[in-house]
C-alpha cells in the first residue's frame, strides 16, 4: 500500500517528462515528435488522477504538481509552438537569431498561451466550481490543438488550411483567442466518466464518435475540428 500512494504523482511526473521531451523537439521543429509527447504527457495526465482516486491517495501534493507537469506539457510547449510558427510565417527562425525588433516581437506574441495557462493553472487549483466539469478551456485541449496546427503546417495534406497557418497575423489571432478561452467564464463538460450511463454521459459519446469518424478522413486536420465541436457542444448544450 506504501509503493501504491506514490503511483500517482510517478504519472504525473511522465507527464513532465513527456512535456520537456516536446520542448526538445520544439526547437527542432520536429512537430510529429512534439505532436507525440504532449499526446504521451496528456494520455499520463488524463490517468493520473484516476488513479489517485481508484487507490483514495489524492492530496494537495498531487494536486500543485498535476498543475507544474500540466504548465509545461500543455502550456509552455504549445505556447514556444506557437512562436516558432509565427517566426516562420515571418521568414526567420528563433534558432538563428533573436532581437526585439517587431518581427521577433510579434513572434514573441506566441508567448501569451504560457502566460494564460500558468493563471488558468492557479485558478483552477482554488476553484470549487470545477471539480466535475470546467471553466473555460482546459490546457490539455488546447494543447493539442495549437500543436495539431502545427503538425498539418507539416504535412501539408491541405493545402488552403496549410496557406492560412502560414498567415502570421491568423496565428496571431489564434493565441490571443486561446488565451482567451482558457480564462472564459465558459462552462465546458468534463471528458472523465463517472459511469457509462447514456443519459449521463451522452455528449461525452458524441465527441468519442466524432473522433472515430473524423480522425480516418480528416487525419490531423480533424484535432482541431473535434476540439471546436467539444466547445460548441458544451456551450449550446449547457446543463
Amino acid at each position: 500500500m506504501k509503493l501504491i500512494k506514490y503511483i500517482p504523482n510517478f504519472l504525473t511526473l511522465l507527464n513532465l517528462l513527456s512535456g520537456l521531451i516536446a520542448l526538445i523537439f520544439v526547437f527542432k521543429q520536429d512537430w510529429t515528435m512534439v505532436g507525440l509527447f504532449v499526446t504521451l504527457g496528456i494520455f499520463f495526465d488524463f490517468f493520473d488522477g484516476m488513479v489517485a482516486r481508484a487507490f483514495k491517495v489524492s492530496g494537495p501534493l498531487g494536486l500543485q504538481l498535476d498543475s507544474l507537469a500540466d504548465m509545461v506539457t500543455s502550456g509552455v510547449v504549445p505556447a514556444f509552438t506557437l512562436s516558432f510558427l509565427i517566426a516562420n510565417a515571418l521568414g526567420f527562425s528563433f534558432t538563428d537569431n533573436i532581437s526585439f525588433d517587431t518581427k521577433h516581437l510579434l513572434a514573441l506574441s506566441g508567448l501569451v498561451v504560457a502566460l494564460a495557462s500558468a493563471y488558468r493553472l492557479a485558478k483552477f487549483n482554488i476553484d470549487e466550481r470545477q471539480t466535475s466539469s470546467f471553466i473555460g478551456l482546459p490546457t490539455p485541449a488546447n494543447a493539442l490543438f495549437i500543436v495539431s496546427l502545427a503538425l498539418i503546417t507539416s504535412v501539408n495534406d491541405f493545402p488552403a488550411i496549410t496557406h492560412l497557418l502560414n498567415n502570421p497575423y491568423i496565428l496571431i489571432t489564434i493565441g490571443l483567442l486561446s488565451a482567451y478561452l482558457l480564462n472564459a467564464e465558459i462552462p465546458l463538460f468534463s471528458l472523465k466518466f463517472k459511469n457509462f450511463d447514456m443519459a449521463d454521459n451522452w455528449k461525452k459519446y458524441i465527441i468519442i464518435a466524432l473522433t472515430i469518424i473524423l480522425l480516418p478522413i480528416f487525419k490531423v486536420v480533424a484535432v482541431p475540428l473535434i476540439i471546436v465541436f467539444y466547445i460548441l457542444i458544451s456551450v449550446l448544450f449547457r446543463e
